[in-house]
């Protein structure tokens, strides 16, 4: 475990041992799921599905933190300084940023190649107007069984590709904190995935403009055990693993969604984040 996150995790700050919210589920697949993504700035994801909000007990995770892990929770908190001034700055994230989460990567996986194929910079202030993504209020994980081979595909050249399926590869996100201040607003849940069944976890279309992808959507499980890292500041970043090809009982997927915080301020300041998409490739 990478020394980095071992002594973060201890200076983690007194909050309560746990919150009651609501997190909106699919209740069942009554009705197929279906999320119509409009580009950025032109409106708010659509979607079809049965689902109902579910009142679920998000434990903070910060004193648990050294005892978490990529191959069994599917997500650890890591403390990640950055160079980046402005996460706004598209030229500044690829030329800075990209290449620090690359490092991040390797240094927490023990990758030998990463891909970086995907961004999305979020915010709860003004985001359609702005040009960008609001924060996913729906239970979720990027990728399904399908649909993480298929993304390799589209990414590497075919032969490369090929290559690369053949071995073990995994898909993980690097979720972090943007704003000078600690995150207030729609903090990220994330479920042990050592507490979600298969049935949890049903295909839904994602549909764009211009092409159709597949993610999974989360079906309420009162079993799943729910976590999450109060007051996120900026120098500190969240690893989720959204798909391993390996299966010889490690996690392979997980589900998170943004939910409110009862204890945050009754005023938050809006959140504002960065996800970062990559593929991590093991000799």
């Amino acid at each position: 475990m990478p020394e980095a996150r071992l002594a973060h995790s201890a200076c983690a700050a007194p909050t309560a041992a746990w919150v009651e919210a609501p997190v909106n589920y699919l209740a069942d697949l009554s009705v197929r799921p279906v999320t119509y993504n409009p580009p950025p700035g032109t409106g708010m994801p659509r979607r079809e599905g049965n689902y109902r909000d579910f009142t679920v007990r998000i434990r903070n995770g910060r004193p648990l933190a050294r005892s978490f892990s990529l191959d069994r929770q599917a997500f650890v908190l890591t403390r990640h300084d950055t160079k980046v001034r402005d996460f706004y700055d598209e030229r500044e994230v690829r030329s800075i940023y990209f290449p620090e989460v690359e490092a991040l990567i390797k240094r927490e996986t023990g990758a030998s190649k990463v891909v970086i194929f995907d961004h999305t910079v979020r915010t709860a202030d003004r985001a359609v107007e702005r040009g960008l993504r609001t924060p996913v209020r729906s239970v979720h994980n990027d990728y399904t069984e399908k649909s993480g081979p298929q993304r390799v595909r589209d990414l590497l050249p075919a032969s490369e590709a090929e290559a690369r399926l053949a071995g073990r590869f995994a898909e993980y996100n690097v979720w972090r904190n943007i704003a000078h201040e600690a995150v207030e607003m729609a903090p990220l849940g994330l479920v042990d995935a050592q507490s979600i069944a298969p049935r949890d976890l049903a295909v839904c279309d994602l549909v764009y403009a211009d092409r159709v992808g597949e993610i999974y959507q989360g079906v309420y499980n009162a079993d799943h055990q729910w976590h999450y890292f109060p007051a996120m500041t900026r120098e500190e970043a969240i690893l989720i693993k959204c798909y391993d090809s390996a299966k010889d009982g490690r996690a392979r997927f997980s589900l998170h969604s943004a939910f409110d915080d009862p204890s945050s301020p009754a005023d938050p300041r809006p959140r504002q984040s960065i996800e970062v998409r990559t593929f991590a490739f093991f000799d």
